[in-house]
């Protein structure tokens, strides 16, 4: 074999270059991406550490008068591997182990099975980030923000009981304070730290944080082991398209219906048994008909073993737990911490889909990359980040830089000519467009604005 030389060794080389380009593009875009959740966490941070807001509060107040509880049930160092290490070294295992799963066709490269282990576990590791950094910021600001007393405010207060009067606000004076507001100035309490972090209650913190990291660890769980409720398929069939859909690599399946194939002749011959003999033809064709439309519809899912379930669930009982421990320990009020899994919740299903398809109906993926020229940017006009213009714009489009006929609503007016009268309108707009009228040029034809 000769050496590859002129224009084709240009050529080769050429595309090596561009390929190249490509991937520290998509690199590049996925460390910004990275790099904004480290900035929004150390945003969040300073939140979480500024001085609160302190709101008044009673002395007689049974709900702020729970005692100081020394050692809690999950502390912050707890929480931290509970809701980031755990995860993390889950999606790991689950990524390096399953992925990609049982739908490989033989003779796959091992190259390219590395390379959707890794994207799976990035995206699955840039998911869990971004659900922890989102719960993270709402509750850093809004604690500080509200400044609401903890059930355990008056044990940490030490308050200044001899100069009441001096601290009373609101309400009505007079000689009997009991129940009257009294401002956070009372509270003498050498420890600020303690002190100040009194005021942050509402929302929980160690509820949302759990939420946030556990509840996206069963998101991600249920995805990749197909834990869900059974659903029908849109289409209502089994077709050759299904396995195209959940394949690891459906440009190396082998074409032909396959496996479509042999269901229809299962559900055929299942209508064939369950009728057996009827003497009325066109009520035994009827039947046929509907027992095979269920039976294929019955075959398109099945409920997925409860252990797996369970392995599911695991992460979301303990969140429920860690957010549970900060009712019996005093930190929080009861919607406080409902509010906080709340917060965590909802980061969590966002983040999940943000990067995964559903649950139903994604067969254990996540997103594919965007594309190279949408890394950074997509504009108006595109309707997605992973399809490249080559895929959407089509040989023989052109640009709206021909002129404007006077129905354009946008540049026509201001811009309409004297010659565009209604008489030689379309003669105008043929020489524009080289000869060809409105109705058929293919820049024009179909277009919705």
């Amino acid at each position: 074999m000769s050496d590859l030389s002129g224009p084709t060794a240009a050529r080769v080389n050429s595309s090596r270059r561009k390929k190249h380009h490509v991937t520290w593009v998509l690199i590049a875009s996925y460390a910004t991406d990275w790099i904004v959740l480290i900035a929004a966490d150390a945003v969040g941070f300073f939140l979480g550490n500024i001085t609160p807001n302190r709101r008044p509060f009673s002395l007689d107040d049974p709900n702020i008068s729970f005692p100081f509880t020394v050692k809690e049930t999950v502390d912050s160092k707890l929480l931290l591997i509970c809701n980031a290490v755990i995860p993390i070294v889950i999606i790991l295992f689950v990524a390096l182990v399953f992925v990609p799963g049982n739908t490989v066709p033989k003779g796959t490269p091992k190259s390219l099975i590395w390379k959707r282990k890794l994207w799976e576990l990035h995206t699955g590791w840039l998911g869990l980030a971004l659900s922890l950094t989102g719960a993270w910021f709402i509750t850093s600001g809004m604690k500080n923000l509200f400044g609401k007393p903890r059930p355990d405010l008056l044990s940490r207060c030490q308050p200044d009981l001899e100069n009441l009067a001096k601290y009373l606000i609101g309400g009505i004076a007079g000689r009997n304070s009991s129940g009257q507001l009294v401002s956070a100035d009372i509270c003498k309490n050498p420890d600020v730290k303690l002190l100040e972090d009194g005021f942050r209650s509402y929302p929980s913190g160690h509820s949302s944080s759990a939420a946030a990291g556990l509840i996206y660890t069963s998101f991600f769980l249920a995805s990749k082991f197909s834990v869900t409720i059974p659903f029908l398929a849109s289409g209502g069939y089994p077709d050759e398209s299904t396995a195209t859909a959940v394949s690891s690599f459906p440009s190396r399946l082998a074409h032909g219906r396959g496996n479509a194939d042999e269901a229809m002749r299962l559900t055929s011959s299942i209508a064939t048994e369950e009728l057996g003999n009827s003497n009325d033809q066109v009520t035994a064709k009827q039947l046929a008909s509907h027992t095979k439309a269920v039976s294929a519809v019955r075959r398109q899912a099945a409920a997925p073993p409860i252990y797996l379930l369970a392995i599911c669930l695991v992460p979301f009982f303990l969140a429920i737990f860690i957010a549970s421990s900060r009712w019996f320990d005093f930190r929080h009020h009861g919607f406080d911490i409902l509010f906080g899994f709340i917060i965590g919740t909802i980061t969590a299903w966002f983040a999940f889909r943000y990067y995964h398809l559903p649950i139903a109906r994604g067969a254990g993926w996540a997103w594919a990359p965007r594309s190279h020229d949408k890394a950074f940017w997509a504009g108006i006009g595109s309707y997605s980040y992973a399809t490249e213009k080559k895929e959407w714009v089509k040989a023989g489009d052109e640009d709206e830089g021909f002129g404007h006929a006077p129905t354009d609503i946008e540049m026509g007016l201001r811009n309409r000519k004297p010659e565009y009268d209604v008489q030689n309108d379309r003669v105008g707009s043929s020489s524009a467009l080289g000869g060809q009228g409105d109705g058929d040029h293919p820049s024009l034809r179909g277009q919705a604005f």
